[in-house]
């Protein structure tokens, strides 16, 4: 397909999970932002929800990344006693608004899916409409680090969980489906897999990677920068650096099609 056609097509975007390295996915969206492609519908869990409400609210390249710059992971006085979790997720409420300073799903410029896992029915919801910050508040809170996210009674936490590549909300209304998937999986060595954290790590990866497979393949587009894979998931020094491959995984995807033009 020729990069004149896409830019002629409704195009959704599937942003997964991947703390840090959703970073990536700011890369990716400058190089389509270079190409000349934009997409009119987001969904996302976790980093990836948060990733595409501030593109959903056309936010800037700079703001996303100064957002997850300037975000504390464990600020002292954040952290709980009184809930499951060690930090309280309800503490970030204002800074989350801050920067996607919008209270609805429906005030963004772009349709925006959000994806949380709901802990007590043991299943994946999408939130669409609405209260805005809270969904994506949920969405973020990766256990045992963060705590749940009550919403009408229920507790919610990281979308990634139940389902790390939200690709459902999109089909069937846009002509073409942009994923990018920076919860990679590339081959490690013995030595790689020494410790429990190690160990522990490499098998959650395993099981995330194997239940989205196939929606990952089924995407018209890929992104899936390998790369990505060494940088921590709570690694903030890692920010730039994920951003960047990111944006040079995505600009040469997006040469060679130019080149098959």
């Amino acid at each position: 397909m020729k990069i004149e056609e896409l830019t002629s097509k409704s195009i959704g975007l599937v942003l997964s999970g991947g703390g840090v390295r959703g970073m990536g996915h700011i890369g990716m969206l400058k190089a389509l932002k270079e190409f000349g492609i934009e997409a009119s519908v987001v969904s996302g869990s976790s980093a990836g929800a948060l990733v595409g409400a501030m593109y959903a609210g056309n936010s800037s390249i700079d703001k996303m990344l100064a957002f997850f710059k300037e975000t504390p992971l464990f600020k002292y006085n954040f952290f709980t006693i009184n809930k499951p979790g060690l930090v309280d997720t309800d503490r970030y409420f204002e800074i989350f608004n801050k920067y996607i300073p919008f209270d609805t799903f429906e005030s963004l410029h772009k349709q925006l899916f959000v994806t949380a896992t709901n802990l007590q029915k043991g299943a994946d919801e999408v939130f669409y409409t609405g209260d805005l910050i809270i969904p994506l508040l949920a969405s973020a809170a990766l256990p045992p680090v963060f705590s749940p996210v009550e919403i009408n009674n229920d507790l919610y936490a990281d979308g990634g969980i139940m389902n790390n590549f939200p690709s459902e909300p999109l089909q069937g209304k846009v002509d073409f489906i942009i994923g990018s998937n920076v919860s990679v999986i590339r081959a490690v060595s013995k030595k790689e897999i020494q410790s429990s954290f190690q160990l522990a790590s490499r098998t959650t990866s395993l099981m995330i990677y194997a239940i989205n497979r196939q929606k990952i393949r089924s995407c018209d587009m890929i992104f899936e920068p390998m790369e990505i894979q060494n940088i921590g998931v709570f690694e903030k020094s890692g920010i730039e650096k994920a951003f960047n491959i990111g944006y040079d995984n995505a600009c040469k995807v997006l040469e060679a099609l130019l080149k098959s033009d």
